[in-house]
């Protein structure tokens, strides 16, 4: 399945932690949602990313949106992350890698590395329509703030 804009978003429920579900379908179509593929928690680039975001999170959340980072590291090293980085918003394992496939945002092989999410961005709004999808092949590009920024606006 393509996702593309105009797109009804899939709900989903993945663990931030061993044992701690967070059920995602239960934002999506009721507020604005900004999903965040990062390949490999502990990375640079990811870690780049979730820190701009960290960084800059009183001004997401004034955006009045919520935001997900989703992962296909266990949910020990997602919490480990959130945890060590002090990202302030839930950082999901999706180790079984469901929902990456389920958004299109899985390679199915990453310089020998099977199933690792693509660096991907997602906004979703209140009514649970993507209005953002971006999907980079390389895992070093960087998502583009403003533009994330602009669809979460948009909505």
């Amino acid at each position: 399945m393509s996702l593309t804009v105009g797109s009804k978003a899939p709900a989903f429920t993945l663990p931030s932690q061993p044992g701690m579900p967070i059920d995602v379908g239960a934002s999506i179509g009721h507020e604005k949602v900004v999903l965040l593929f990062i390949p490999l928690a502990f990375s640079p680039v990811c870690t780049a990313e979730m820190c701009y975001f960290r960084d800059q999170w009183n001004h997401w959340a004034a955006l009045g949106c919520k935001v997900f980072a989703i992962s296909v590291d266990s949910p020990f090293t997602v919490a480990k992350y959130r945890e060590i980085e002090n990202i302030p918003f839930p950082v999901l394992s999706d180790f079984n890698k469901d929902v990456s496939r389920l958004y299109d945002s899985l390679h199915e092989d990453l310089m020998g590395l099977k199933g690792v999410s693509k660096r991907s961005a997602f906004v979703i709004d209140a009514k649970g329509v993507v209005k953002y999808a971006w999907i980079s092949e390389s895992p070093l590009v960087q998502v583009d703030f403003a533009a994330i920024e602009a669809a979460v606006k948009a909505c």
